[in-house]
């Protein structure tokens, strides 16, 4: 096992997730390199995250993001991804038996539902909340899109401007009507999307994944830099917006582009902090570190790093933040955002 660097940090990890894809990677050629990493996991349940939480770090709670998995068979489209709700529950209330641990895995969970319903997802969130009344924390429906096809591949959202049209909207009102937080995924040049959209709905908590995600492939390959000015002046107008939080990771994915993804040897964490201090500094500035978080991501960062590495990548670069500031962003802020008594 790896130094672990300050091995007793509370670590609250508020984004993975569980799944179950092998038919499905059977099925599609990994053309696209997200393919090639999810592939390095293809399935992972609760023995596999068990193991990536106990490699060290003190991981004392984590918090389930959606990624379509389980989802019921046979029931009405928009009542599907409750299935992947009743799984996680019950995956949760394993780990809360204490039988596999301290951690408690699972303890949130962020589920997922159409947006587009408008008014009428008030139902769904119903039946979430049915499914998992003590862990439900809020949805995530992702709107992830680029002009370049070839960037997101088959993971491209159904079309530009989701935020901003009215059933999304109303969407969105209803997680607030209903007490849920809105998790959204979406690429750096979409950020006005989501400022216009804090804007609207004042009144949500909304969490921004993966730091929105900088571009490096496709159309952007060796742009990413070029593009941080624009990216950061973007990310400097949604931290005006009092009801947005960052998630800090996600740079391990393919998107960006990083020499790190898929290397051979792996980088060690010193590395992965030299690469990713720039996209993940200016967010703590901006936020401020009671609204900034860190997160795995895992399985699907694995294509860069293992469990531990991340970790220490992000400790190193947390290194000269002062005590109560490493609490926010490795476990306060998470427990606050997704009201985790842990």
């Amino acid at each position: 096992m790896q130094h672990i660097i300050d091995p007793d940090r509370p670590i609250i990890d508020p984004h993975h997730h569980l799944w179950d894809i092998r038919q499905t990677l059977a099925a599609m050629p990994a053309s696209h390199p997200f393919l090639q990493a999810v592939g390095l996991s293809p399935l992972y349940l609760l023995p596999e995250l068990l193991t990536d939480l106990g490699a060290g770090h003190n991981v004392v709670a984590s918090v389930f993001v959606e990624c379509g998995a389980y989802y019921r068979a046979g029931a009405p489209a928009a009542l599907r991804p409750v299935g992947e709700t009743e799984f996680v529950n019950g995956v949760a209330a394993m780990s809360a038996s204490g039988l596999y641990g301290k951690a408690r895995a699972c303890a949130g969970i962020v589920a997922h539902a159409d947006l587009t319903l408008g008014d009428a997802v008030a139902d769904v969130l119903a039946a979430h909340k049915a499914a998992a009344p003590e862990r439900l924390r809020g949805i995530r429906h992702s709107v992830a899109w680029d002009g370049d096809g070839s960037v997101l591949g088959f993971l491209q959202s159904p079309r530009a401007g989701m935020l901003a049209e009215p059933a999304f909207r109303a969407g969105l009102a209803q997680l607030s009507a209903a007490g849920l937080s809105y998790d959204v995924w979406l690429l750096a040049p979409q950020l006005p999307d989501l400022i216009a959209a804090a804007q609207a709905v004042p009144d949500l908590a909304i969490i921004c994944d993966h730091v929105a995600t900088p571009l490096g492939i496709g159309a952007y390959a060796g742009r990413r830099d070029a593009g941080h000015a624009a990216w950061l002046a973007n990310i400097r107008a949604l931290a005006a917006c009092p009801n947005v939080v960052m998630k800090l990771g996600g740079l391990a994915m393919a998107f960006g582009g990083f020499a790190e993804f898929m290397a051979d040897p792996m980088a060690s964490a010193e590395q992965l902090a030299h690469s990713w201090r720039p996209w993940i500094e200016p967010c703590i500035e901006a936020f401020d570190p009671d609204r900034c978080m860190f997160e795995s991501n895992f399985p699907v960062d694995r294509g860069t790093c293992d469990y531990a590495t991340l970790w220490n990548a992000f400790k190193l670069i947390a290194a000269d933040a002062s005590e109560a500031e490493k609490t926010a962003l490795f476990s306060g802020t998470a427990a606050r955002v997704y009201r985790l008594a842990v």
